[in-house]
């Protein structure tokens, strides 16, 4: 399936000579959006293929994953499991209320508890639980989803110098590096404080999918805005400009960060003139939803 391109056009980039196109992911499925389409599609292929009947992931209150995979169990034909970190409260928000529309049977656990779940042991209790689950890891990022995410840039048909992309799990950014195999050059914009930490994570997937690691990529960690779905005034103004002058939905924890991001560096001159730039719309829009609700925000 390919999401199409979009070039942007803006006097910024016109005044330094930069050419910006926006991949939009976001327009792949209305539910299953963006990188979730992505990561979702091999390991439903899998789940399907080894006969499971239920998938089981992780994820926060708000977490776009967890909408994504009760969407896609819906749509599929699974069963859908969300274990949910911290505790409940209700009415239920936007995104969990979602989830169980879709038919998805929330189990919160703590926030302690939550920190088991890669270990085995914790993994096999669930699957004795909830007879054998297909397990997706919280923000479906393995090797089956850096299979998906590869296919982003197979339907790029303009020529360009760099790809740029948001990053929670690093889970797309290792699609993109492997697809790309050491050609143009990868910006990764983490969403969370502290990103540094993807970079052996990144190198690491890239490493078991491919075989190979590659130097053409780079963390851009000065644009996390306080943390993990942290905003701050000036990103909801940048936002909030951006839809009104390109007509393109934007959310504040990953996509809005990244382009936040990437027209400052645009500003400071970091591309040398005459550069194409991809940047990639990874989805997440049904996020907005709880952070209006949550802060009053206008998204």
């Amino acid at each position: 399936m390919e999401a199409p391109l979009q070039q942007l056009y803006d006097p910024l980039l016109q005044a330094q000579e930069i050419t910006l196109w926006l991949k939009r992911e976001d327009l792949l499925h209305p539910h299953i959006s963006g990188n979730k389409w992505r990561k979702l599609t091999y390991n439903l292929q899998e789940a399907k293929r080894l006969q499971h009947h239920a998938l089981l992931t992780f994820g926060g209150a708000y977490s776009n994953h967890i909408a994504a995979t009760a969407a896609a169990g819906k749509e599929y034909g699974f069963q859908t499991i969300g274990i949910i970190r911290g505790e409940e409260h209700l009415p239920l928000n936007p995104t969990l209320a979602f989830a169980t529309s879709c038919g998805m049977q929330l189990h919160y656990i703590s926030r302690e508890a939550y920190k088991q779940k890669d270990d085995p042991a914790f993994l096999e209790q669930l699957r004795q639980q909830y007879k054998q689950p297909y397990i997706l890891p919280e923000g479906g990022t393995n090797l089956l989803a850096v299979k998906g995410c590869t296919e982003i840039v197979q339907d790029i048909a303009v020529d360009y110098d760099y790809v740029c992309c948001a990053a929670g799990t690093g889970g797309t950014a290792a699609g993109l590096i492997a697809a790309l195999a050491g050609e143009k050059q990868v910006l990764v914009f983490p969403a969370l404080k502290g990103g540094e930490f993807l970079q052996p994570e990144i190198e690491e997937l890239v490493l078991q999918y491919s075989g190979r690691t590659y130097s053409n990529w780079q963390l851009v960690t000065a644009y996390h805005f306080g943390g993990y779905a942290k905003v701050k005034p000036e990103l909801l103004a940048f936002i909030q400009g951006f839809q009104q002058q390109h007509h393109i939905p934007l959310e504040p924890i990953y996509t809005g960060k990244m382009l936040y991001g990437l027209f400052d560096m645009i500003r400071q001159g970091y591309f040398p003139k005459g550069s194409r730039v991809v940047a990639v719309h990874t989805g997440g829009l049904q996020g907005n939803a709880g952070f209006k609700e949550r802060l009053g925000l206008q998204v």
